[in-house]
């Protein structure tokens, strides 16, 4: 689906975002494999949550049946003109579920590769699941997960007894899982992913499983598993697990807090104020927060309350933002790496340069994100650069253009983002691929005053 962009409405009002991913994922893998039923309620509609659902269905035959339905359930296609998006079910898009486990032994030996489309998350959290498991697994993904590194997982599931294989390096990821293991790990580069995979493991291995990390990442699995009860020691740089059992989670998801970063964006861009509600305010996923307010964003968050260890509350732009340019430090990255595209989206209408220094990994998102948001802005008339792993954005404005999403979620939104402050209309093409992360994000933005149609 391609769009057109016109700019000069200001996006205003309230909004919510969908149920945060990353934590979605977590909480699925874990009732499955719980002890008892579990109740979650805002599971996100996104691509790469279903591709969870679907291979937890496959590997979990209590949770199948509910499993099977719920990842059949597909979101709407954006379609129409104006400000009618035909299709779209708001109602369906807060979707709870519960999901009936039988403990890590309930897991069977699925009967054929676990599909994982273009979740890197799901590949792997999962590798890390079933590398205790008494059977053999191939986790497989599409083109674009098929490229990215996975022996920075297999490694650590090697060393705690696991035989894993991967294709030079890359997925299909083969796990013949067993007895395992705990041992002591270093991530690098620090990795939330990996570091999740390792403790998942540790819940079944003989002796304690220590993940220490350089820069801290997002902790959601550590929050999830105080929240049961694990056996668990933090603290700084390092985490301890032991092996646990856990029992079933009940809960509500927050909203994305990376989904909500697009919707503040965009108010930033505009000149205008916008809340969001209900959000996720997990301190390790707010990094961006202080990157716009160093470039003059006006911008709070205020918790609220709490799910299964996770605040959650409102975040709120005040109307007025003036631009300004910023650097992203090497040591800042990490905390903002899935935010990057967007903070690049306000950088090309900023004063001033900005730059991201070091951000090689950006290179192996779903799509070269690097070359992927130099190129787009530049497609829509701004200066901006990737050189080596370094972006760097001219700031100054977008004359407007024509741009590509390239399959990624966030280039798409970014890039959305970034017209809506454009001197003239902008086209970009496969807009649909926001549908990873946030079906509903042009209808969102339509609710809130943005120009955007339909081609």
């Amino acid at each position: 689906m391609d769009l057109t962009i016109t700019p000069g409405s200001p996006v205003t009002g309230r909004s919510e975002v969908p149920g945060d991913k990353s934590i979605a994922h977590r909480w699925l893998m874990f009732a499955a494999t719980a002890e008892g039923t579990s109740h979650l309620a805002n599971l996100p509609l996104s691509l790469d949550i279903r591709s969870t659902a679907r291979v937890m269905a496959s590997l979990a035959p209590m949770a199948r049946p509910v499993l099977e339905v719920w990842s059949s359930n597909d979101p709407a296609t954006i379609e129409g003109g104006g400000s009618t998006w035909n299709g779209w079910d708001r109602e369906a898009a807060d979707s709870t579920i519960e999901v009936e486990g039988e403990g890590r032994a309930g897991l069977r030996p699925p009967g054929s590769p676990l599909p994982c489309g273009n979740s890197g998350t799901t590949m792997r959290l999962l590798a890390g699941l079933v590398a205790p498991a008494p059977f053999e697994s191939v986790l497989v993904g599409d083109a674009s997960l098929s490229s990215r590194p996975m022996e920075r997982v297999a490694v650590p599931l090697r060393s705690m007894g696991a035989r894993v294989s991967t294709a030079s390096g890359h997925a299909p990821l083969t796990v013949a899982g067993g007895p395992l293991r705990g041992i002591e790990h270093a991530t690098a580069p620090p990795s939330a992913q990996v570091k999740s995979a390792v403790l998942i493991a540790g819940l079944a291995a003989q002796g304690p499983t220590t993940v220490t990390e350089s820069a801290p990442t997002r902790d959601h699995t550590e929050r999830l598993l105080a929240a049961l009860g694990a056996p668990l020691r933090r603290e700084e740089g390092l985490v301890t697990v032991e092996a646990f059992q856990h029992g079933p989670i009940r809960g509500r998801v927050p909203g994305d807090p990376s989904s909500a970063a697009f919707i503040v964006g965009a108010a930033a861009v505009t000149g205008a104020g916008v809340t969001v509600g209900r959000v996720g305010l997990n301190p390790t996923r707010l990094g961006y927060l202080e990157v716009m307010r160093r470039m003059g964003v006006d911008v709070t968050a205020e918790v609220l309350g709490e799910e299964m260890g996770e605040p959650y509350g409102e975040i709120v732009v005040t109307e007025g933002t003036e631009l300004r340019g910023t650097t992203i430090e090497p040591t800042e990255l990490p905390l903002v790496i899935d935010e990057v595209p967007v903070l690049a989206a306000l950088a090309t209408h900023a004063r001033g340069e900005t730059s991201f220094a070091e951000a090689a990994e950006l290179r192996t998102k779903e799509s070269d994100r690097l070359t992927g948001m130099a190129e787009g802005l530049r497609g829509l008339g701004g200066h901006a650069a990737d050189d080596g792993d370094d972006l760097v954005i001219g700031g100054g404005g977008l004359a407007g253009g024509r741009a590509a999403a390239r399959g990624d979620h966030r280039l798409a939104m970014a890039l959305i983002v970034a017209a809506l402050a454009a001197d003239a209309p902008s086209r970009l093409d496969g807009a649909d691929a926001a549908a990873v992360s946030f079906p509903a994000f042009v209808p969102t933005l339509v609710d809130l005053g943005a120009g955007i149609e339909a081609v």
